[in-house]
């Protein structure tokens, strides 16, 4: 079925249950970033080679943008979703029983690749829904992926420290196994009503690339607020573990826990959406995100008052970032049906670049001028996205 035939036939439990699956899948983007020390000794990778450990999940995580979401605007999505998932359970359950770092490290790529099942799901639901309940069920799902990113280091952590590395990866295949069962007693079916072969499908994400003005405002905005969140969740850890806070990676991954918090305004943002309030909304999620920054200078470091203040920074920036994602995709979904997944996979890959400059500068200015240097460059971003912010006309 496709069309207005497929309106308001998600249910609160099948939203729920994408909710829920997607922030499982994107969870096993996340799971080794806390473990690339014990990874890297156990596999014999030198210092230098480790960081391939995150670096081959993000680049196969990028292809699959490009190169899989667009899918779901030619292949029936249910199919398309249940293949992508049996697919990353059998790259996570290898990554487990792997030993050797050639073998893992690709199984790592193909982890990122299958893991785009995501960004199938949230157009899949987007479809399903009448247009004027379309935020607040975008926010719902989107709510749940958000957790998924948010508590899958801690989780990682948890597991690793009462058991091994292994166990973290060999628990996720089995979670992703029965989740695939799951969905398929429960997704309907949604044929897309696209009739573009393969290779058109992805020649023609260039003319939408350059011609879709809604889709370049979104990703420029998501793209300045993911940079930042991708930065302030690279180096803090560090600052966090310095010798002005000195604290331990359990107290760190409790610290991540509470910013977690963040995540609840996605089905807050929208509902708003759907009250057509997407434009002031967008700006508040944008100055949530500069103000983040400045609160981390309002008490001394290494007090009590400070971590409590990087504590609501971290809150308000993950708030500020779960707002506009939503927005950003309630937005680029509204133009057209036929060409919804193409539009998510440009922008997903658009901010997602973002993040990826964000935490590799947010590193640099740390590694050269510490907290102040890179939180600067910190509020920068969510500015600048502020200020192009400003030029949109009604």
């Amino acid at each position: 079925m496709n069309g207005s035939a497929q309106e308001a036939r998600i249910s609160t439990g099948l939203t729920l249950i994408l909710a829920a699956a997607c922030g499982l899948i994107v969870a096993n983007l996340y799971y080794a970033q806390p473990l690339v020390g014990p990874i890297s000794q156990s596999l014999g990778l030198s210092p230098s080679a480790s960081g391939l450990i995150v670096t081959l999940t993000q680049i196969g995580y990028g292809l699959g943008l490009l190169l899989i979401v667009p899918l779901g605007d030619l292949v029936e999505n249910r199919r398309l979703i249940l293949i992508m998932l049996l697919l990353d359970a059998v790259a996570v359950l290898g990554a487990g029983l792997l030993g050797q770092a050639a073998s893992f490290l690709t199984a790592a790529l193909l982890i990122g690749l299958c893991s785009v099942a995501v960004q199938i799901i949230v157009p899949y639901a987007s479809a399903m829904v009448a247009p004027e309940a379309r935020g607040r069920v975008v926010g719902n799902v989107v709510s749940g992926l958000l957790f998924g990113i948010m508590f899958a280091r801690p989780v990682a952590s948890l597991i690793a420290s009462v058991a091994s590395w292994h166990a973290v990866f060999f628990l996720s295949a089995a979670v992703l196994v029965g989740l695939a069962v799951v969905l398929a007693r429960t997704l309907p079916e949604r044929r897309p009503a696209g009739s573009l072969g393969y290779f058109a499908l992805l020649a023609s994400m260039k003319d939408l690339a350059l011609h879709t003005p809604v889709l370049q405002r979104r990703a420029a905005y998501q793209a300045g607020l993911f940079a930042a969140f991708s930065l302030f969740w690279t180096v803090t850890p560090l600052e966090l573990a310095g010798p002005e806070f000195g604290l331990s990676q359990r107290a760190i991954a409790l610290f991540a826990l509470a910013g977690a918090a963040g995540a609840i305004a996605a089905p807050i943002a929208g509902r708003l959406a759907d009250l057509g309030l997407s434009r002031i909304t967008t700006r508040v999620a944008l100055i949530m995100a500069t103000l983040s920054f400045l609160l981390t200078y309002l008490a001394p470091a290494g007090s009590s008052m400070s971590l409590a203040l990087f504590t609501l920074a971290a809150i308000l920036l993950d708030a500020g970032v779960s707002t506009s994602l939503v927005l950003g995709q309630r937005a680029i979904y509204t133009l057209g049906e036929a060409q919804r997944g193409r539009l998510n996979g440009l922008f997903m890959a658009t901010f997602f670049m973002g993040g990826a400059l964000g935490s590799a500068l947010g590193a640099y200015a740390y590694a050269h001028g510490g907290w102040l240097a890179a939180s600067l460059l910190g509020l920068a971003l969510p500015a600048a996205a502020l200020a192009f912010s400003l030029t949109e006309k009604r």
